[in-house]
């Protein structure tokens, strides 16, 4: 049961964060079927395209975040990963995103919770700042760093705890599902989340996985 519960609840998080752009995409829809006016209509048209890419990239990101991220093989390449979270956060140019993995390849887990925690920390910029997102390979392990900053920074406390301790799944919701995922990929890798105290502007997340 488990396995069922915590997919459901990945499902609602899905849907919850799917339901903007797709219902976008319905209103302008809607508009262009009244419409009549040239320039009105190629507005609605600018509209639905808007939509229907923020919607894909979402798609895109949740298949590398949360699926099995299928024909990929054990590995995946950093630059997919790079382009799903840039797609995420870049079309709002809200958030600045700095990539820092040299490796061209990673484990697929180890992709997961780099997605995972990009995805949390950038939510946590409520104003918008700058995401960095770092992996290094050595011969201890792999180390993976997020960095956030910006003017307003708003980490759920639930989430933060989830993350550093994981929990049981019947007190995951939701809004803490990446962040259960997230814990349950470190501590299977052999390894665990470690956060950085209260700050209202710079949040650090990092993981170091066992070679």
């Amino acid at each position: 049961m488990e396995d069922i519960d915590f997919a459901s609840l990945l499902c609602s998080r899905l849907c919850h964060d799917l339901l903007s752009p797709v219902g976008a995409l319905n209103n302008g829809l809607e508009l262009l079927a009244d419409e009549t006016d040239p320039q009105m209509r190629e507005r609605c048209m600018d509209l639905l395209a808007d939509s229907a890419k923020a919607t894909a990239n979402k798609l895109k990101f949740f298949r590398l975040a949360f699926g099995s991220a299928g024909g990929y093989g054990a590995e995946i390449d950093t630059g997919e990963a790079r382009a799903a979270l840039q797609g995420l956060f870049g079309e709002e140019k809200r958030i600045e995103l700095g990539w820092m993995v040299a490796e061209p390849k990673l484990p697929k887990e180890a992709v997961k919770l780099l997605l995972n925690l990009g995805m949390i920390a950038g939510d946590a910029l409520v104003r918008g700042g700058r995401l960095d997102v770092g992996a290094e390979q050595g011969a201890g392990g792999m180390e993976l760093v997020i960095r956030a900053e910006g003017p307003r920074l708003i980490l759920d406390p639930n989430i933060r705890a989830m993350l550093a301790d994981g929990g049981a799944l019947s007190t995951v919701e939701p809004r803490t599902a990446a962040a259960y995922m997230a814990n349950r990929l470190a501590t299977e890798g052999g390894g665990s989340i470690q956060i950085s105290g209260g700050n209202d502007e710079h949040l650090v997340v990092g993981v170091l996985l066992p070679a």
